[in-house]
C-alpha cells in the first residue's frame, strides 16, 4: 500500500475513534467515574502498555539532553494538560461545544510549526485550514440541539487542551524522525501517568466497580485501547511521514465522525447540506496534504 495511503488511513480510523470518544465518554462520566479518575486509568493503563512493549521489543533508548528534555515537554503537553483538561472540560460543557472548540487546533498547529520549526506556510496550506475550518463550524452551528448547552469553564478548558495538543504535534515532529513510535508514546506516557497521578487517585478509588453495568466497562476499555493506545500511536507513527499541519487538519474530520455515528445509532439525520459540509471538510484536509507532497517534489 502507498505510504500517503497509509498515512490518510492510519489519520482516518483516529479520526473516527476521537468523534466517536465525545458521546462514551460522557456516559461514563461524572456518573460511574470522574474526569480524572478516568483520566488515570486511561494513561496509567496506557504507560504499562507501552512501556513493556518497548522494553521487550523495540529496546530502543532516547539519547541526548535535548530530545530527554523535548520528551518530558511532549508528556506534559500531549497527556497531562491535554488530557486532564480535555476530560474536566468534556465534564462541564457539552458534546457539541467541545468537537467545535477543537477545530482550533490546525491553527495552534500552523502557528508553533511556524515558529519552532520554520515550516513555511503557503496560501495553499492556509486555504485549506479555512476551507476544513468553514465546513466544520458550519456542520457542528446547524447539528446543535436544544439540550447541547456549554459551560464557560468548560469551554475554556476545551481551549487550553486544543493548544496543548496543537503545541504536542509540533514538539513530537523531530523526534518522529529519529525514533520508533512506540519508543517515543511509551517515554510520554511515563511522564503523562506521572503528573496524572496526584489528580486522579481519589476519584480512582471513590466508584463501586462492582455495581458498573457491562456497557460502562465495554466504554472505559474502548477509551483505553482505542482512544488511548491505539490513536496516540498512529497519530505519532503518521508524524514520521506528514507535517504537523496536516495531522492537525485531520481533527477537523472528528465532528464529522461524531454526527456519522449518531445517524448510525438513530440520534440525528444526514442531510444533503451536512454532505456539503463534509465535503468542505474533506477539501480542506486534501489541499493541506497537497501541500505536503508538493513539498516533497521541490525537494526531490
Amino acid at each position: 500500500m502507498n505510504k500517503q495511503v497509509q498515512v490518510h488511513a492510519s489519520l482516518f480510523l483516529v479520526a473516527l475513534i476521537y468523534g466517536s470518544n465525545y458521546s462514551i465518554a460522557k456516559e461514563v462520566m461524572p456518573e460511574y467515574v470522574g474526569p480524572f479518575g478516568l483520566i488515570l486509568i486511561r494513561v496509567v493503563s496506557a504507560a504499562l502498555f507501552f512501556g513493556i512493549f518497548a522494553r521487550l521489543v523495540v529496546k530502543e533508548k532516547i539519547v541526548g539532553r535535548a530530545d530527554n528534555i523535548r520528551v518530558i515537554l511532549c508528556g506534559v503537553t500531549g497527556v497531562a494538560v491535554n488530557q486532564l483538561c480535555f476530560f474536566a472540560g468534556l465534564n462541564l460543557t457539552a458534546p457539541i461545544n467541545a468537537a467545535l472548540l477543537m477545530v482550533i487546533v490546525p491553527v495552534v498547529v500552523l502557528v508553533f510549526s511556524a515558529l519552532l520549526l520554520r515550516e513555511r506556510i503557503g496560501r495553499r496550506k492556509v486555504s485549506g485550514i479555512a476551507l476544513a475550518c468553514a465546513g466544520a463550524f458550519l456542520l457542528i452551528y446547524t447539528s446543535r440541539g436544544e439540550q447541547a448547552t456549554g459551560n464557560m469553564w468548560g469551554d475554556l478548558l476545551i481551549i487550553l487542551n486544543a493548544t496543548s495538543f496543537g503545541l504536542y504535534l509540533v514538539l513530537v515532529k523531530p523526534l518522529m524522525q529519529r525514533y520508533q513510535a512506540i519508543t517515543i508514546v511509551s517515554r510520554i506516557f511515563t511522564v503523562g501517568a506521572v503528573l496524572v497521578i496526584p489528580f486522579g487517585w481519589q476519584q480512582l478509588l471513590s466508584p463501586d466497580y462492582s455495581a458498573f453495568p457491562m456497557s460502562i466497562w465495554l466504554a472505559i476499555l474502548f477509551m483505553v485501547f482505542a482512544v488511548t493506545i491505539i490513536a496516540y500511536l498512529l497519530n505519532t507513527w503518521a508524524l514520521r511521514y506528514a507535517n504537523p499541519s496536516l495531522v492537525g487538519a485531520y481533527i477537523y474530520l472528528q465532528p464529522v465522525m461524531a454526527i456519522l455515528i449518531a445517524v448510525a445509532v438513530g440520534k440525528d439525520v444526514f442531510t444533503l447540506e451536512k454532505a456539503f459540509y463534509a465535503l468542505l471538510i474533506f477539501a480542506g484536509v486534501y489541499l493541506v496534504s497537497r501541500t505536503k507532497q508538493h513539498a516533497v517534489q521541490q525537494a526531490a
